[in-house]
C-alpha cells in the first residue's frame, strides 16, 4: 500500500499588496524588489481574519473536489507558523469550521518546510493502515508577523493556504515514493520570531523592540537554502535512479526567485520543469508548495505517472525533498 494525493486545492485572498504599494511604506522600488526577489505583488488577508479562515477555505475545496463529506476525514494536520493563537490548535478550529466530526488534528511548526514535513507525517498514518483520509494543509498569514518598516522582509511575504488529501492506493504503483529531510538547529538565530514564546513572553518592552515580527538574515538563509535544497534533491534522485529527464515537475518552496533559479541551474533542470508562481503571491511560507501544485493541477498539466519533486528550506534550519509519482487521472 502506498499513500497518494487524491485531491489538491488552494485559497488566496483577493486583496493585493503590490510593489507600488510598498514604495509608499518603505524606501524601495519596483525594480529593486523584482531584481532581488522576483515578486511583483502579494496577496493579503483581511485583518479581522486568521490563518484558520484560509485553511478552512482550502479544506472545503478539497471536499468538493473529492466529492466526499467532512465526516469521512480521519485526521487534519495544519502546517503553520502563524496560528490563530498558541492554543487551541488551528487544526481543531478547521475541524470545527468544516464540521469534520469524526477526525482529530494538530498543528506542525517547521516554517517554510512545514508543508513537506506535515505531508510525510500524513503519509505514515496512511501507510500504516491506521487511516484512510488525511488532510494536510499549509496555511500562513505572514502579514500578521511582518514588520512593514523593514524593507528587507516586508517585500517578501504574503498570505495563503494550500491543501492536499492523502489516501491509500490499491497497489504499490504511483504515489509518495521517498523523502530526505534534514534539521540543523545551529541556524536558529538566522530566521526567527524572538518574541511571544516562553523565552520572551509579550511585554511592553518586547513589543517596543519589535520582537514579535519575523527576523531574518537574508544572506545566510539565501546561501543555506540553495545548498540544502540542491543537496537533498540530488540525493533523492540518485537514490531512486532518476535522471533529469525523468522529472516532469520540480516544485520548490517559493521564497525568492533567485534561490529557485540558482537551485534549478545547479540541478541542470530546464525552465519548463520548474514551477514558479512567486511573482503573484510572494512567500506564503507553508502554503507555497501545495499552492503551486494546485495551480498546475487546475491547469491540466499533470498526468498519471508524472514524476514530481518537492523541495523546501525553512526555519530551524529544516529542509528536505520529496519524490512522488502522480497517481490521479
Amino acid at each position: 500500500m502506498r499513500a497518494i494525493i487524491s485531491a489538491v486545492s488552494h485559497f488566496a485572498p483577493e486583496e493585493k499588496l503590490t510593489n507600488a504599494d510598498l514604495v509608499k511604506l518603505v524606501d524601495t522600488s519596483d525594480e529593486w524588489i523584482v531584481s532581488r526577489t522576483g515578486i511583483k505583488e502579494r496577496v493579503i488577508l483581511d485583518k479581522d481574519k486568521g490563518t484558520s479562515y484560509m485553511a478552512a477555505k482550502a479544506a472545503r475545496s478539497l471536499l468538493e473536489q473529492r466529492k466526499i463529506g467532512p465526516d469521512e476525514i480521519d485526521l487534519i494536520i495544519v502546517a503553520t507558523v502563524t496560528p490563530d493563537m498558541f492554543f487551541p490548535s488551528t487544526a481543531s478550529i478547521v475541524q470545527h469550521e468544516i464540521n469534520a466530526t469524526n477526525c482529530w488534528g494538530y498543528d506542525l511548526l517547521v516554517g517554510c518546510a512545514g508543508f513537506i514535513f506535515a505531508f510525510i507525517t500524513a503519509k505514515q498514518f496512511i501507510e500504516t493502515g491506521q487511516y484512510k483520509k488525511v488532510m494536510v494543509i499549509g496555511s500562513d498569514k505572514m502579514s500578521s508577523i511582518t514588520n512593514y518598516k523593514d524593507r528587507n522582509t516586508c517585500i517578501l511575504f504574503g498570505d495563503a493556504a494550500g491543501a492536499v488529501l492523502l489516501e491509500p492506493s490499491d497497489d504499490n504503483g504511483p504515489g509518495i515514493m521517498d523523502y530526505i529531510f534534514k534539521t540543523d538547529g545551529s541556524g536558529k538565530n538566522y530566521l526567527q520570531m524572538p518574541g511571544g514564546g516562553s523565552l520572551c513572553p509579550a511585554s511592553p518592552e518586547s513589543i517596543a523592540k519589535g520582537l514579535h515580527y519575523l527576523q531574518q538574515d537574508g544572506k545566510v538563509v539565501f546561501k543555506k537554502a540553495i545548498l540544502g535544497m540542491v543537496d537533498t534533491t540530488r540525493k533523492i534522485m540518485e537514490k531512486n535512479g532518476l535522471s533529469n529527464e525523468d522529472i516532469k515537475f520540480y516544485i520548490p518552496h517559493q521564497a525568492n526567485l533567485r534561490i529557485i533559479e540558482s537551485a534549478a541551474k545547479k540541478l541542470g533542470l530546464k525552465k519548463e520543469q520548474v514551477v514558479i508562481n512567486i511573482e503573484k503571491y510572494g512567500n506564503t511560507t507553508a502554503a507555497t508548495i501545495p499552492m503551486a501544485l494546485s495551480e498546475i493541477y487546475q491547469a491540466g498539466l499533470l498526468n498519471k505517472g508524472d514524476n514530481i519533486i518537492f523541495s523546501a528550506f525553512g526555519t530551524g534550519f529544516s529542509w528536505g525533498s520529496i519524490f512522488l509519482t502522480w497517481a490521479m487521472e
